[in-house]
């Protein structure tokens, strides 16, 4: 079986995370692990409380599943503080972490910040770099290239900036972003575009479809996919999840991880 690992935030309501990514994963038949870096006090409402783990600690997480399991792949998600983004970006250089999924998580699906202002540096200059795919979506783009993005052309225009970062591959998602009532995702590698699309779904229930997408695409790496493969199995996979959200919780629910799967145990 195909491993992969989430260096992430936990979310004690379920939707977002490492419990997300572990969801993912499991429904993409690879073997989960994870190295938390905070704790959220969660719910589909909001964020309550944050409680980051030591730089040292996030380190000790990697080291100890990199020096016996290995992994195929790697998906970075809420790293919250400058230190544990260069902690983070420091392990993968040690340990030659293959297939890096890049998820820049800034701010919950509530609005409630989840990374620092100092760290945002630290994520362009030493994260993003390493990454096989990063995948901002547009307020996240914004914010790393200090620039608006309204419409399709904008969106290309900033996925070849954030490109010329040093990543291979930049998934640009437009979810936020309605286009012919569409959600159009701007895919590039520095040669090529590809536009891959979806329809908007009018529902609340998108809570973690940032995580899911970003645990997806890493889940295919880990498989063996190339980028753009991995890329596409991930759109078609929050594209299900998001059209059979849960309807949990009084805020946004979640996305429905198990979608697709066999209902065997049921």
């Amino acid at each position: 079986m195909k491993t992969a690992l989430t260096i992430a935030g936990s979310d004690s309501g379920g939707g977002a995370g490492i419990q997300a990514d572990l969801k993912t994963f499991a429904a993409f038949g690879v073997y989960g692990m994870s190295a938390i870096t905070a704790l959220t006090a969660q719910n589909t409402i909001g964020v309550q409380g944050i409680f980051d783990v030591s730089p040292e600690f996030v380190y000790e997480q990697i080291k100890s599943i990199m020096e016996d399991i290995g992994t195929d792949a790697v998906k970075t998600g809420m790293l919250s503080s400058e230190k544990i983004v260069l902690t983070v970006s420091g392990a993968i250089r040690e340990f030659n972490m293959p297939n890096v999924v890049v998820d820049p998580v800034m701010v919950a699906k509530s609005g409630d910040p989840l990374l620092a202002e100092d760290a945002r540096q630290a994520v362009y200059n030493e994260l993003l770099p390493l990454a096989t795919i990063i995948t901002p979506n547009i307020f996240e783009a914004e914010a790393l290239l200090d620039r608006k993005i309204h419409n399709l052309e904008e969106m290309k225009d900033a996925a070849s900036k954030l490109r010329e970062i040093g990543c291979q591959w930049v998934v640009l998602k437009g979810g936020h972003l309605d286009i012919d009532s569409q959600a159009i995702d701007v895919v590039t590698n520095g040669k090529e575009f590809h536009l891959l699309k979806s329809p908007r779904f009018d529902t609340a229930n998108t809570h973690g479809t940032g995580c899911t997408f970003a645990s997806a695409a890493a889940a295919g790496l880990a498989k063996g996919m190339q980028p753009l493969e991995a890329i596409k199995k991930a759109k078609e996979y929050i594209t299900e999840a998001i059209r059979n959200g849960l309807d949990i919780g009084q805020g946004h629910g979640p996305t429905n991880h198990l979608v697709g799967v066999s209902s065997r145990w049921q």
